[in-house]
């Protein structure tokens, strides 16, 4: 991996045998020994996981760090058991939501909050200078295993919420490491079914990323039984989707503004990246408060919830972030809160009903030279708009409507989104966006 290659907006993450490696989390693991005494390392299901923990466990231990092993754990399990075990570090071994033949590493901070840029770059530092300061025989690190981990995760979830009137649970684990999610709503009262419960690295039930495609099995079986609602994990359970108790998958930028106005009150702020909804800032003017933009990943939603103002931080692909109780999005705890606010306002449909959509266009275009892509494209935006917002990429409001040029901060894709409140708008806008895309990506 090259410099940049390291880190995307998402940990470190690729193809297992290319990208990613024993070799590569050896070397992480040393790296990060430069700055702890204490690790706290889980991973999610997948198949590459225990060759990868062992990887990371060694670099660690031979530079002098213990090592405490959760096993196969939900991402938010990991970052939560630093501050239990009063460790310096959380290492995820988890690709996320991506398919069974990647993996990757996601380094966390005792907050419970992902490494931010500053600590990333010093590990990029420390690997390009091949500073690891490996220790003789008898000074290595300890490496010892704990299982308390997911118990206490699924303790505290329970004592975050009040639910007066548990409701009746689909969940579908899709084969991942979140069944903390289930012992949590167990634990708060709720009837729970599981739909791809046992954990496969394979995920043969259905692929990991919670969209409505993938989730539509989950979508049939709440339509047609009496349960409530349903909820959706990927691989490392940091995701939740929803399901009404009519089978209807709710859009991530819906459940966003659920969440939002249920969090914020007068004169409060909500995190968002900039690919967010128009919709979430409407919901939230309806209870005075305002979003506040942020680049993609949560690990930059969780950097402007630690602001004052900012009660809450959501990504409208599933991640959640709750600071008052973590800086981890927490797809168990997001299920929880849904549990809690179904409860206290009624039922989840009705809820959707209540928040106006807009039509919004998303694409991607496969783009090997993504960086000089984005670069032109930058600079004819610069000359024919007045709003831009180089934030993330290139995001240009228009008033009426708004689109989004940027580049994936983990494959060779460029992204592009648009929205207005008049479809015939959007069309258009959309239309014009990927008309520079495909305009500066020529010859590429």
């Amino acid at each position: 991996m090259t410099e940049r290659e390291y880190f995307g907006t998402s940990g470190i993450r690729g193809r297992v045998g290319e990208e990613v490696d024993a070799d590569l989390a050896l070397t992480v693991g040393r790296a990060l020994a430069g700055e702890t005494d204490r690790v706290v390392v889980g991973r999610d299901a997948r198949t590459s996981g225990p060759t990868l923990v062992d990887a990371l466990a060694a670099g660690l231990t031979e530079c002098g760090t213990d090592v405490i092993d959760v096993g196969v754990a939900s991402t938010p399990t990991v970052a939560r058991a630093i501050a239990t075990w009063d460790a310096d570090a959380g290492v995820a071994v988890t690709a996320s939501h991506n398919p069974p033949q990647d993996n990757g590493l996601k380094l966390w901070q005792p907050s419970g909050q992902a490494y931010d840029q500053s600590g990333q770059d010093r590990l990029v530092e420390r690997i390009r200078a091949a500073d690891f300061d490996r220790q003789p025989w008898d000074a290595l690190g300890k490496r010892s295993t704990r299982t308390e981990a997911r118990a206490a995760h699924a303790e505290a979830i329970a004592d975050a919420v009040e639910v007066a009137d548990p409701p009746s649970v689909v969940v579908d684990l899709g084969n991942g490491a979140g069944g903390v999610s289930v012992d949590a709503l167990g634990a708060i009262g709720c009837s729970v079914e599981t739909l791809n419960a046992q954990p496969d690295g394979r995920f043969p039930g259905r692929p990991s990323e919670p969209t409505a495609e993938n989730c539509s099995t989950l979508a049939a079986t709440v339509g047609s039984t009496d349960a409530d609602l349903g909820i959706a994990h990927d691989g490392d359970a940091d995701r939740m989707m929803a399901v009404t108790g009519e089978g209807e998958f709710v859009p991530g930028d819906v459940l966003l503004a659920l969440f939002a106005r249920d969090a914020a009150g007068p004169g409060d702020r909500v995190a968002v990246p900039v690919d967010t909804s128009l919709l979430v800032a409407d919901a939230l003017a309806e209870v005075g408060a305002e979003v506040v933009r942020t680049r993609v990943g949560d690990v930059y939603v969780a950097e402007r919830t630690t602001e004052e103002g900012v009660v809450f931080g959501g990504e409208p692909s599933g991640a959640w972030i709750f600071p008052e109780d973590t800086l981890c999005p927490d797809g168990p705890l997001a299920a929880a809160k849904l549990v809690e606010l179904v409860s206290d306002a009624g039922p989840l449909a009705e809820q959707v009903a209540d928040v106006e959509r807009y039509p919004i266009r998303r694409t991607t275009f496969e783009v090997r030279e993504k960086a000089a892509v984005m670069e032109r494209i930058g600079d004819a935006v610069e000359a024919d708009y007045e709003d831009v917002d180089t934030l993330d990429g290139v995001r240009v409001d228009l008033g009426d409507a708004w689109f989004l040029v940027r580049a994936s901060g983990t494959e060779p894709r460029i992204r592009v989104t648009a929205e207005a409140r008049d479809p015939e708008r959007a069309d258009a806008v959309f239309e014009s966006a990927c008309e520079l895309v495909e305009t500066y990506s020529e010859g590429e």
